[in-house]
């Protein structure tokens, strides 16, 4: 699988963990993030998680929470960074800059969806 290609203007890439938006429920989610957080945004994908690493090895019952991952109009941004923290929506780089690098619980493919610090990360995109 790919990342979704992100319409023009939609660059910072948000996280919210253990969301589920289900198909039919996409454009109303979106209308509702524009309405209370008055941001664009564009739905992107939902992620299920793997499992915690330990050793290489799975971690019993680890895994399996659903994150979806939308992007923010580039306009829109400067007044939705303070706002989105009441509701747990967090930017990627925050995200995987946390994210322990042994135990994977993303597809390294999502590192391409960030748009700033990749410097930072690409240590862990490549492991």
């Amino acid at each position: 699988m790919e990342n979704v290609q992100r319409k023009e203007n939609y660059h910072q890439v948000c996280v919210v963990h253990g969301l589920v938006v289900e198909d039919s429920e996409i454009k109303e989610f979106e209308e509702k993030i524009e309405e209370v957080l008055h941001a664009r945004i564009q739905f992107l994908e939902t992620i299920v998680t793997g499992p915690d690493l330990e050793n290489e090895k799975p971690v019993k019952d680890t895994g399996g929470r659903h994150d979806v991952f939308f992007a923010v109009h580039k306009d829109d941004v400067v007044k939705f960074a303070v706002p989105r923290m009441k509701f747990g929506i967090r930017w990627i780089e925050d995200v995987l800059a946390e994210w322990n690098y042994s135990s994977p619980i993303y597809p390294k493919r999502v590192f391409d969806y960030c748009t700033w610090n990749k410097e930072a990360l690409s240590h862990w995109k490549n492991e």
